[in-house]
């Protein structure tokens, strides 16, 4: 390949607790930007960052020419000796079997280098696991760097189903529709708290701060359910109106994932709700409560909704039979028609529709069947004397496998299906 496209990046966490290496990587031309940065680096060291060479033993390094920068500062000789001792001979060994094994192309061995900046815990102390894992992630790293990995596919893939783990938190996204959102609307937080706490573990599972229960306690509603279910998608039921900008600050500074405007609201308030929504990085759900065509409704909107509710509420359901609510269902495929243009690049629905209003498990079928992909459910699941058996009725009407994916939480596999 030409010097200019000669830029290649390498990532890899291998190991576990102090020992554990981080290793990130460039590779390169020595006539290109890793070749600058190369030189850079090892003439002008920085206080506790200060470069050093790969070398297998003292006085014989590997080919391509391998720099490492140390992550943590190096405040002491026992700091020192852990990245001069097994690190670099580790890192160095491992840039001499990828020449070996023809990972790095023989033919680049005297036109590239590497630069790999290189984590040591300050609190790392087994010299065999330092080199162990730190070998280990190196070669990992350079193959990921020669195959250019991770595919745009595997981005797409992974990057909603992922837990990092040193952040200790998942932030949850609607991925993997359908989903049956709880909205909680009883006015007793210490009734929903019992509510949520027999709810059975499922990323399937989103959790709604309904209007009635924020009205009494305000975003505190919000705060209290977060405090309680960190990895939970949380949904909080404003049913904004006007001031949409505001009211989306409130739900992100409670650290809701999504809030919910009313679609009765003018276009122009929509607007600005989607718009600070998509701005912090928030879901901003659309209510069709009381909307005659949705549709007419959402073509008056420049932004675009992440989700579109259809709605009956509790006080219809009295005077409106199931045939009427099936009718309204009838928009679920109309909306998505509306967007199909509007997908993302990696074929998702960019606009989910969810249902409400009065669904148990034969009207979920009947939803699912006509393509929800959120059923909003309160007092089915709310007001049971058994949550859990009730949640799971409702779940297993789903498509799908119904627990939480628990495959994504450590540092990556780089199994076949890239």
């Amino acid at each position: 390949m030409p010097a200019k496209d000669e830029f290649l990046i390498g990532e890899a966490l291998l190991g576990e607790k102090e020992n554990l290496a981080h290793i990130d990587l460039m590779i390169g031309s020595k006539n290109g930007p890793v070749g600058q940065a190369f030189a850079n680096a090892l003439t002008q060291p920085s206080v506790g960052h200060g470069a050093l060479l790969a070398v297998i033993r003292p006085n014989l390094t590997p080919k391509p020419q391998t720099l490492i920068i140390p992550k943590v500062t190096i405040g002491n000789l026992e700091d020192a000796s852990k990245i001069f001792g097994p690190a670099q001979a580790a890192i160095a060994k491992a840039v001499a079997d990828s020449l070996e094994e023809g990972v790095i192309p023989i033919n680049k061995a005297d036109d590239w280098v590497i630069v790999v900046s290189c984590f040591i815990h300050p609190g790392a102390s087994d010299y065999r696991r330092i080199y162990q894992y730190n070998y280990g992630a190196t070669k990992l790293a350079i193959k990921r760097a020669i195959e250019k990995y991770p595919t745009i596919k595997k981005i797409f893939y992974d990057k909603d189903r992922a837990k990092h783990p040193v952040s200790g938190i998942k932030m949850p996204r609607l991925w993997r529709p359908p989903y049956i959102q709880v909205a909680l609307d009883h006015p007793s937080i210490d009734h929903q708290m019992k509510v949520v706490s027999q709810l059975p573990r499922s990323d399937r599972i989103i959790i709604e701060a309904g209007t009635p229960l924020i009205k009494k306690y305000g975003m505190d509603a919000v705060v209290k359910l977060r405090e309680k279910l960190p990895d939970v998608f949380l949904v909080a039921d404003l049913k904004t109106l006007d001031v949409g900008k505001l009211e989306v600050d409130f739900a992100f500074d409670a650290t809701a994932d999504a809030v919910v405007a009313s679609g009765l609201a003018s276009p122009v308030m929509l607007d600005k709700f989607l718009f600070e929504a998509h701005r912090v990085g928030i879901y901003a759900y659309v209510d069709m409560m009381e909307v005659d065509d949705p549709i007419v409704k959402l073509s008056q909107l420049k932004e675009i909704p992440d989700v579109v509710i259809l709605h009956r509420g509790i006080d219809t359901e009295s005077v409106e039979t199931n045939d009427i609510q099936r009718q309204k269902w009838a928009w679920v495929p109309k909306i998505k028609e509306f967007y199909k243009d509007k997908k993302f690049v990696s074929g998702r629905d960019r606009v989910l529709v969810a249902v409400a209003g009065g669904i148990e498990p034969e009207t979920a079928k009947y939803a699912i069947k006509m393509g929800a992909d959120i059923l909003i459910i309160g007092r089915y699941i709310t007001s049971s004397k058994d949550v859990e058996r009730s949640m799971r009725n409702l779940i297993n009407a789903l498509p799908g496998y119904s627990e939480i994916d628990l495959k994504r939480i450590h540092t990556d596999d780089d199994e076949a299906n890239k």
